[in-house]
């Protein structure tokens, strides 16, 4: 109903387990690596749990999308069975045949010899078999001891079935039970999924909305991104709920923003108090949105309107100026809250762009006090010594250069690009968005103005959910997300340490360094001990390639590239420089 108002090709609050809009934090990605695990693990049980709406089924139906193909499946998603109910889903899940003898009701045996003849032929075919089990909290005693006695079907090499918990954090306390400690004993890995940060809160909302198509500023200012983590506790769950609300609330309101007011009373509507009434939404504003549904003229307006207020003026911001209307006009009103990128015009642009510099509280209350002596004494004339503004690139070598120095890489005059090769360092270049650059979490060069025909360039230093800090030329400044978009198109360099024997051409069967390298890197990426075969890029190494890359929520072609390398060295820890996150 409200996705065009915004400006978004769907509606990103779904709290249906979308894996397209998985938001893979840090403990995201570990979650994933550890069910990743379990496929190449040699038996037992992996545990995966967390609190009702944390994203456990999310990352579970990501790791189902990413099975490797030499992997045999079964998926449990309603274990309140019996023992024999379970070892006949199991088989059913497996395309194990049973057939019961008519004279007779079934036995577990019935069940255990064929599923072990097929998990001994999978064996024999090079194929591992996983059992993977949600909710697993509602398993009865009885049925978990038959689970435990699974895993006793082997070979003298190793387990035949490797076996999935997920559930909610009762099933942890289960395990502890002293009638099930053969069963904890056999758990190779476990992992409990926390609720979100404040600072993960407010990425999840904005990851969920560039997934999504927003191309706009954020509809959620600063206080209503808090409000929304305290009335959530940071459970992805709840979040998709409020925000939802919330953003219903603003378009049947006509508001172009979500402000702190707009989360309040979709929190009250969304989390009713006990025994509280529901508070419903404003009668004029539910008019509103059937006036809006029912006239496409009036949704089009509506749309206008957000393009209008998306970018609201805060009391205090500074205003953009134009970039071909003169000399920069700054306008300060009272303390600015935040900085925002100004457009440099006029003779002095052609030789740097010019941002205006961030004014301090204090500095920002002085200049107010000033300023109002003057309106008292208007004889009395007030001067200040402009400060010098910070100067951005007109020269890209010289951006690729100050880049290197934050590699510890001295590089002369003349194609930077090409002297990092020779030292086993790359450049890249891509169209990207803020989204993928904060999941690459390195910095980079943003190109600024480019459809002037005057691009200038500056590195970007920091990330965070509303600035971005540029470096050039010695200075730095802070500007907000929606002054960079004025004025940046998605145009982002980096650099990244390429593995030995790099290559770019890729084809099917090669075996060189760059491959042993690989397969010891996701090795040691999903915990895993270091292959001893040969390193072939083959199906099964394509297979591991894909499965990382999903899990780092890059796109998933299972080739090896320079983001999947990127991403390699961050995962193994190689010494690279990182982007700063935090204000």
């Amino acid at each position: 109903m409200y996705a065009a108002y915004f400006g978004l090709k769907q509606e990103p609050f779904s709290i249906a387990p979308d894996p397209r809009l998985l938001f893979m934090s840090e403990q995201h990605r570990e979650a994933l690596a550890h069910l990743l695990y379990g496929v190449q693990g040699g038996g037992g049980f992996v545990l995966l749990t967390g609190e009702i709406g944390t994203g456990k089924t999310t990352v579970c139906r990501s790791f189902l999308e990413q099975v490797p193909p030499h992997v045999n499946l079964a998926y449990i998603f309603n274990p309140k069975l019996t023992v024999i109910e379970l070892l006949e889903t199991v088989c059913h899940e497996f395309g194990v045949a049973v057939t019961p003898p008519p004279q007779r009701a079934a036995t577990v045996k019935d069940y255990l010899d064929p599923l072990n003849a097929f998990l001994l032929h999978s064996h024999a075919a090079g194929r591992n078999n996983v059992l993977v089990i949600d909710e697993a909290q509602n398993l009865a005693p009885e049925v978990l001891e038959q689970l435990r006695l699974l895993t006793n079907l082997e070979t003298s090499e190793r387990k035949l079935l490797q076996i999935i918990l997920i559930g909610q954090p009762e099933l942890r306390d289960m395990l502890a039970r002293p009638e099930l400690e053969q069963l904890a004993q056999r758990v190779i890995a476990r992992y409990h999924l926390r609720a979100l940060g404040e600072a993960e809160s407010a990425q999840y909302v904005r990851h969920r909305l560039e997934m999504c198509g927003l191309q706009r500023p954020l509809p959620f200012d600063r206080a209503a991104l808090r409000s929304i983590h305290r009335a959530t506790g940071g459970v992805p769950r709840r979040i998709n709920l409020l925000c939802d609300r919330a953003l219903l609330g603003a378009y049947a309101n006509g508001q172009g923003q979500v402000t702190r007011r707009v989360v309040a009373e979709a929190a009250e509507e969304v989390f009713p108090r006990a025994g509280g009434p529901l508070r419903p939404w404003p009668r004029a504003a539910l008019a509103g949105v059937l006036g809006l549904v029912a006239g496409a003229g009036l949704l089009a307006a509506a749309t206008r309107v957000a393009d209008e207020v998306s970018m609201p003026m805060l009391p205090g911001t500074f205003t953009l100026a134009p970039k071909a209307s003169g000399p920069a006009a700054l306008a300060v009103r009272s303390a600015p809250p935040e900085p925002v990128w100004v457009a440099a015009t006029g003779p002095a642009a052609t030789e740097s762009a010019s941002a205006a510099p961030v004014t301090p509280p204090a500095a920002a209350a002085s200049a107010a006090s000033v300023a109002v002596a003057a309106v008292a004494t208007p004889s009395a004339p007030v001067t200040a010594a402009a400060p010098v503004p910070p100067t951005l690139l007109r020269d890209e070598q010289q951006a690729w250069r100050e880049l290197a120095q934050g590699w510890q890489i001295p590089v002369e005059e003349g194609d930077a690009c090409t002297a990092l090769a020779r030292r086993q360092v790359q450049c890249f270049n891509r169209t990207m968005s803020l989204a993928m650059i904060r999941q690459l979490g390195r910095p980079g060069i943003v190109t600024l103005d480019r459809d002037t025909g005057q691009p200038s360039y500056a590195i970007l230093a920091g990330l965070t959910d509303r600035t971005a800090t540029l470096r050039a030329a010695g200075t730095e400044q802070t500007v907000t997300l929606a002054a960079l978009a004025q004025r940046w198109h998605g145009e982002f360099g980096t650099l990244w340490r390429v593995p030995p024997g790099y290559g770019e051409k890729l084809r099917q069967g090669q075996a060189d360094p760059t491959m042993e390298w690989t397969a010891s890197r996701l090795a040691l990426a999903r915990g895993a001990p270091a292959p001893t075969r040969p390193a072939v890029f083959d199906a099964a190494l394509a297979a591991d390639v894909r499965s990382f890359q999903l899990a780092q929520g890059l796109p998933p072609d299972g080739r090896p590239g320079p983001l999947t390398y990127m991403q390699l060295n961050r995962a193994s820890g190689v010494d690279e420089p990182r982007l700063r996150t935090e204000p």
